[in-house]
Parts: C-alpha cells; sequence; structure tokens
C-alpha cells in the first residue's frame, strides 16, 4: 500500500435547505488502501459518498482528487478523472441486459482492454456469465450487486467508492461480495467503502473513519486497533442512534 494520498476531504460541509447533512468531514484515502466510513442511519455516510462523486454540491470545504480540487467539477469529469461509484440499492438499468450493463461502464474508455476486463469480471462473478442476455431486473438482489460492482470496475476507476454495498442482502451473499472486494484489494484497487455492517466493514478496510451526525468522530482507527463490538459500544450505540435520526443526512 502507498502512502500516497489519492483523495483528501477538507472540512466539507453539505446542507439539504436548512437542514446539515456534513459538518466539517475531513478524511483521506491513500492509494491502494481501503477506507471504510461507519456509522447509523441518518449520520451522512450516503451524503458523503455523493459529494465525492459529484451528486451533491458542497457548502463549504473542498474535494482533492490526486492533488486537484474537483470540487467544482460534474459527475461525469470526475468518472473520467478515475472515480466511480456503487449506489445504494444498486441502481443497475432494470430493462438492458447484464451486458450492456457491464458495457455501460466502460463509457468513458476507448481501448482495446476492454472485452478482456468484461471477461475477468465475468470471471470474478462468475454467476453473471450465463444470464449475459438476461434483463438485468430480473436478477436477484445479489447478483445485481455483483452486477453493480461489475459494472463500477468496467471504468477501470482509480477510486471506487462503494454505498452500502450489504444493504438488504442475505449474509451469504454479503460474505460472497465482501470476499470479492478483499480481491480487489489484494491487486491494488483503491476503495472508500460506507457500511453500517461494522463487523464486514473492520475485515476488510486499513483504516476506519466514525462518522455521527454529519461529523468525524475522533481520529480515523487502524485495522486492528478496535473490534467490531468495542467501536458499536463506544459510537453507535443507543444514543448514537437516536441523534442520527435527527441529522437530516443517510
Amino acid at each position: 500500500m502507498s502512502e500516497a494520498t489519492l483523495l483528501r476531504v477538507e472540512d466539507l460541509a453539505v446542507r439539504y435547505g436548512a437542514i446539515p447533512a456534513l459538518r466539517g468531514v475531513s478524511l483521506e484515502v491513500h492509494s491502494g488502501e481501503i477506507v471504510a466510513v461507519v456509522g447509523p442511519n441518518g449520520a451522512g455516510k450516503t451524503t458523503l459518498v455523493r459529494a465525492i462523486a459529484g451528486l451533491e454540491r458542497g457548502s463549504a470545504g473542498r474535494i482533492v482528487f490526486d492533488g486537484i480540487d474537483i470540487s467544482a467539477l460534474p459527475t461525469h469529469r470526475r468518472v473520467q478523472a478515475g472515480l466511480a461509484m456503487i449506489p445504494q440499492g444498486r441502481r443497475v438499468f432494470p430493462e438492458s441486459s447484464v451486458r450492456m450493463n457491464l458495457w455501460a461502464g466502460a463509457f468513458t474508455r476507448n481501448d482495446a482492454a476492454v472485452a478482456s476486463d468484461l471477461e475477468r469480471i465475468l470471471d470474478m462473478f462468475d454467476a453473471l456469465r450465463d444470464r449475459l442476455d438476461q434483463p438485468a431486473g430480473v436478477l436477484s438482489g445479489g447478483e445485481q450487486q455483483m452486477l453493480a460492482v461489475g459494472r463500477a470496475l468496467m471504468s477501470r476507476p482509480r477510486l471506487l467508492l462503494l454505498d452500502e454495498p450489504s444493504m438488504g442482502l442475505a449474509p451469504l451473499v454479503v460474505g460472497r461480495i465482501f470476499d470479492a472486494l478483499a480481491e480487489l484489494a489484494r491487486v491494488g484497487t483503491t476503495m472508500l467503502l460506507v457500511e453500517q455492517n461494522v463487523g464486514r466493514a473492520l475485515q476488510i478496510a486499513h483504516r476506519v473513519y466514525v462518522l455521527r451526525v454529519g461529523e468525524v468522530v475522533g481520529h480515523p482507527f487502524v485495522a486492528g486497533e478496535i473490534t467490531a463490538d468495542e467501536l458499536t459500544e463506544r459510537f453507535l450505540g443507543v444514543g448514537a442512534t437516536a441523534e442520527a435520526a435527527t441529522a437530516g443526512g443517510t
């Protein structure tokens, strides 16, 4: 893992009208690492990744990607720069085939390796291979999540943003998804993962930030520094959930 900083978020604030969703959030992601952001519902996790992807506009602060301030760039320019987001709820194109969904992820590319990348993704998620010509909408939730991950990887992202990849999935399927993320980490894929499943996040993350009521709590924990039970007890208990319910972020 490199110590080079690929993403730096500086004092980021996002508001929904009069409601603050993020308040002065700062974090870093180094090349080759997985950084997890955990927190209860309403903490602002989804708002954070949407702001990094350009889907929400910050009211203050900066987002710096590979040394360049991208705070004012539209989403498609951020994708061209190397960001790819796997949204909460998968958001596949249900009427289009699995194949077309995957090819859609490569819309910024014009190189000869697209076909070989498709094969690599099908090797990773073999359940998709026999369904290439089926509409994505008929897939199970787990298969749609695999498709969403594969679609993002087709852009050859320098930074993969994942918004609650375990949400709504059976534990066995969650295990397969996180196994795939761990394999991506082994080959050097850089990821920012927001997740409520603290145990799963801690299994694969190099560092963990805790987001609560739109703010980062304390310092980022390094792998092995804290257990899921300790983190939940200290930061994500009943009090955190009650506060998050009034925060306005997700």
